[in-house]
């Protein structure tokens, strides 16, 4: 049975195209159309805006950056068209685009008939009943493009509070960083390919993407974050958890296939004696002497800081032949061409820093709107 109109009408609309409560991104465009874009709603006024923070940003998340990445070339230069007067916000909707400058949709043309195994061709189809195949139209990470340049900016607000989000990458498929984030210099996160804060390591992930490349294929990865700052009393104790609104960000980013904080799918085995993270009182100061919870608790903050980890699967699409059916059901084989990354993590570190803060700022937002 075919979707028709009826979800529309019951789905809330934050599950279309618009992300957050108080601090609202909706975006739009596709992979292969004019450009991407987006709609920023709620952001205070009065924020100065840095424009090489963004360009920053932006740089760390665009195609081309280097040979391990897709060789597609977007500059990736942000167009603000309102909501920014003399440098700073004033308060009313942001728009901004992001034009699509190198595509090369004549790659797609033997996709248009079909289904890219583990890809969201077949789903989009069943959903619409049309879909764009080039580059994967909405469904594809060029989307995230938006997300970057929103998240851009509630990091400069979060600034003001002293909040800080870093992500990097811990794993690459079968090559993995021991330690917890604490044993890790993360300021080393932006001195390789692959942001990767263990030189040691970070050379293996990029001998191994190297590796996967050659062969037409591809290989996933985990990105851990880490937000702290978050003062305690941040979340809502039930349909509104702090770390069930980060869980949601996280699982809304292309390829990303689980999410766990504090000591995650870990904590099953160990018992409580093991777990529980003791109170004590620091000088007058309640505290914690171990942080098992990741900075939540009962779905609020608890002032530690919080820590996530977000899995990715590999890219969907190969260079190389897979079994498929097109959309009349005839069994083929498929060989895709074009331009697409064998290893998304490196790319994908700034885009779960961005739907960290935009999550961490909403949620500060709503904390100081309910305030008594």
């Amino acid at each position: 049975m075919r979707l028709r109109l009826l979800p529309y009408l019951i789905l809330n609309k934050n599950t279309l195209n618009t992300f957050g409560n108080i601090f609202r991104l909706t975006s739009f465009g596709e992979s292969h159309g004019p450009a991407i874009g987006g709609i920023i709603d709620g952001c205070p006024p009065g924020i100065p805006v840095d424009m090489d923070f963004i360009r920053c940003e932006m740089d760390r998340r665009r195609p081309g950056q280097s040979p391990l990445t897709t060789p597609r070339r977007e500059t990736d230069s942000v167009e603000f068209l309102s909501g920014i007067y003399e440098g700073k916000t004033t308060g009313t909707p942001i728009g901004f685009m992001v034009r699509n400058e190198n595509q090369r949709s004549g790659d797609y043309s033997d996709l248009e008939q079909i289904y890219r195994p583990s890809h969201a061709d077949y789903t989009y189809r069943m959903k619409y009943g049309i879909r764009d195949p080039r580059g994967g139209g909405r469904s594809s990470a060029r989307e995230t493009a938006a997300r970057c340049v929103a998240g851009a900016i509630a990091k400069l607000i979060l600034r003001k509070s002293d909040i800080q989000i870093r992500a990097y990458t811990s794993q690459i498929g079968t090559v993995r960083l021991e330690g917890a984030y604490k044993d890790y210099d993360l300021s080393r996160t932006e001195t390789n390919t692959v942001r990767c804060p263990d030189e040691r390591k970070a050379s293996e992930m990029e001998t191994l993407i190297r590796e996967v490349k050659a062969q037409g294929d591809s290989v996933g990865g985990v990105i851990t974050g880490v937000i702290t700052g978050v003062p305690p009393g941040i979340g809502e104790p039930v349909f509104g958890k702090l770390h069930a609104a980060l869980g949601s960000a996280m699982l809304s980013i292309n390829a990303v296939k689980g999410f766990e904080y504090g000591d995650g799918f870990d904590a099953a085995l160990h018992r409580g004696s093991e777990q529980n993270d003791a109170f004590f009182n620091d000088n007058g100061r309640t505290a914690l002497r171990t942080n098992h919870s990741g900075g939540i608790q009962g779905g609020i903050s608890n002032g530690q800081d919080i820590y996530f980890r977000v899995a990715f699967k590999p890219v969907a699409t190969l260079l190389r032949e897979q079994n498929t059916v097109d959309q009349d059901g005839n069994e083929t084989v498929l060989k895709a061409a074009g331009r697409h990354d064998s290893c998304v993590i490196p790319r994908a570190v700034p885009i779960v820093e961005a739907m960290a803060a935009l999550t961490i700022l909403d949620y500060l937002l709503l904390a100081e709107k309910n305030a008594p």
